[in-house]
């Protein structure tokens, strides 16, 4: 009989993922502590058919995994929605809340791992775990064309999830890279509020990298 195939990942983690026995204490702990909170593994959010896919880290405690939506609730995603709404990738005002009734055109936003990791600092055993649910989200967008990674873990993890080693493709901000899949990578710091502050990010160079990913994304 011929070896069974292990099924592929939904493009999504449930909820209550149990792969990470140590992201699955800090969530129950948060749970605890905070109980009408999300907490759990932060879904994707933004347009099913969408020709980019923004690429973060993982949930902040106080951020989707207080608020279930990428990047809402911390600091990082007042300059990310801010950027998506200044090149006409969203529809709706961002208030840092998930009813706020926001919608993303032709984009979408995940995380390399989907659930909160204590001091935001996911393990490489973590990011490799979670990695089948990045990859089979970028094959469940029929349209994509571009992804944007933020920071080296998720361009390396985006790397990864198409089959590649870290060195096809240096991170630097601003690198370019077409991928297997004919999509195209294009990488920048993280929009972290430290990277903000100190000025390694400007707000004109994050916006700068992220025309760039929509312009090859719509070619």
């Amino acid at each position: 009989m011929p070896a069974k195939t292990k099924p592929e990942p939904p493009p999504e983690a449930p909820s209550n993922c149990p792969l990470c026995p140590r992201l699955v204490a800090y969530r129950q702990a948060n749970a605890r502590a905070e109980p009408t909170w999300f907490n759990g593994a932060a879904p994707s959010f933004g347009d099913p058919d969408a020709r980019l896919l923004i690429v973060g880290l993982a949930p902040g405690r106080g951020g989707a995994n207080r608020t279930g939506r990428p990047f809402t609730g911390d600091y990082a995603g007042e300059l990310l929605y801010g950027t998506l709404k200044k090149l006409n990738l969203s529809e709706g005002e961002f208030r840092a809340d998930p009813n706020d009734g926001l919608q993303l055109k032709g984009a979408m936003i995940t995380n390399c791992v989907r659930c909160a990791p204590p001091e935001n600092k996911p393990t490489p055993a973590e990011i490799a775990t979670c990695r089948p649910f990045l990859t089979s989200r970028t094959e469940a967008l029929p349209k994509l064309r571009a992804i944007m990674a933020l920071g080296s873990i998720a361009h390396e993890s985006v790397l990864r999830a198409h089959g590649l080693k870290p060195t096809a493709a240096k991170f630097a901000h601003g690198v370019e890279f077409e991928l297997p899949s004919g999509a195209w990578l294009v990488s920048s710091y993280h929009c972290s509020r430290y990277n903000t502050q100190t000025r390694r990010l400007t707000t004109e160079m994050f916006e700068t990298v992220m025309a760039r990913a929509k312009e090859l994304a719509f070619a």
